[in-house]
């Protein structure tokens, strides 16, 4: 497996929206003048993961913008490509990172109305088509086990035609997915030129995700390596002398997505618990938090699991532990963004890191 020699670069990941929408542009902004390399958006049910980074990077001036992710069955291939090139355009070329991803079928089919069909090959078809859009080569076809273009369904009309995008794109946005299964990780390292590792990604963790990321690009034919191969994750951070007290949020969100969602036998969070050698705690957590029993799933989170994948506690002690995170760029890191963070966080972690 290869290793690299390079440093980690910081950015700050927004998630989606609570109840209502609100931006934190001055943290954005102070981000931007200490160095941080990215900011990124996401998209559940709520706001939307693309409108807020053309808000952003109009009141910003280098600082890279970047979805983590947006969710493959709200839109087309085609209305993805328009609009990401579009926003690129607006901002300043080469600022954007398109993250797509899959999502689960509790949202792509109980909020989108689309089937969930074969996460693989669908995926394959989005990309080869965005390609296609952005590159302007020709009028855009494909014949995907998944998608087709023109659309020659038992409801066609038979009239439609391949097309080529008006707009003149910028045909190197870099597109990353979110993928987390075996399979569709080798296949991002594959396909795309990313990839998106979200909170999953940790010293623990990071070698075997590095393995099967470099399985896939052991099979392109473009020469892309670990090297130029755009690896993303998220790092929660929390300044507190309290360190047991700083943990609870985070035993609740932990509760929230390993025991609640998806459905008992296809919950991907869940998984990734397992696959981080917690098998039983997983279990259990999913058993009481879909009984009603939240706050005993939330205590039955390890310490051991939440310090595993976030900084917690004094400066001294996030100082101190910084320097295995900063490590992983061995196993192909690019960029690590906090997680919602406080403004102390922004600037400690600056300090840190450029120290």
């Amino acid at each position: 497996m290869t290793l690299l020699n390079s440093r980690v670069k910081l950015g700050i990941n927004l998630y989606y929206s609570d109840a209502k929408m609100a931006l934190p542009i001055k943290q954005i902004q102070r981000a931007e003048e200490l160095g941080y390399d990215a900011v990124w958006t996401a998209e559940a049910y709520g706001s939307d993961a693309l409108s807020p980074l053309a808000y952003i990077g109009a009141l910003t001036k280098r600082i890279k913008l970047g979805t983590a992710i947006c969710q493959i069955a709200a839109r087309t291939p085609a209305n993805f490509a328009m609009t990401i090139q579009t926003i690129d355009q607006m901002v300043g070329e080469g600022r954007l990172m398109a993250g797509l991803g899959v999502s689960g079928p509790q949202i792509v089919e109980g909020w989108y109305g689309q089937p969930w069909g074969k996460p693989n090959y669908k995926i394959r078809d989005y990309i080869a088509i965005v390609r296609k859009i952005l590159a302007r080569e020709e009028p855009v076809t494909h014949e995907g086990k998944e998608i087709v273009l023109p659309y020659r369904g038992e409801d066609a009309t038979g009239l439609g035609k391949p097309l080529k995008s008006i707009l003149h794109g910028n045909p190197n946005i870099p597109l990353l997915l979110g993928t987390f299964s075996d399979t569709n990780m080798r296949m991002t390292g594959e396909i795309a030129d990313g990839w998106i590792g979200d909170t999953k990604w940790t010293p623990t963790s990071a070698p075997r995700f590095s393995a099967l990321l470099q399985e896939g690009l052991a099979r392109r034919t473009d020469g892309r390596t670990l090297e130029d191969f755009l690896i993303y994750a998220t790092l929660s951070v929390r300044v507190d002398d309290d360190v047991s007290a700083a943990m609870a949020p985070f035993k609740k969100e932990i509760a929230l997505y390993v025991g609640g969602m998806g459905a008992k036998g296809k919950n991907f969070h869940n998984d990734m618990m397992v696959a981080a050698g917690y098998g039983a705690e997983a279990q259990r957590i999913q058993e009481l938090y879909l009984a009603g029993h939240k706050a005993e799933a939330e205590a039955t989170v390890p310490d051991e699991f939440v310090d595993d994948q976030a900084l917690i506690g004094p400066a001294a002690r996030i100082k101190e532990r910084w320097k295995p995170w900063e490590d992983t760029a061995a196993y192909g890191l690019k960029g690590l963004s906090l997680n919602r963070p406080t403004d102390e966080a922004v600037e400690l972690m600056a300090q840190i890191v450029g120290g």
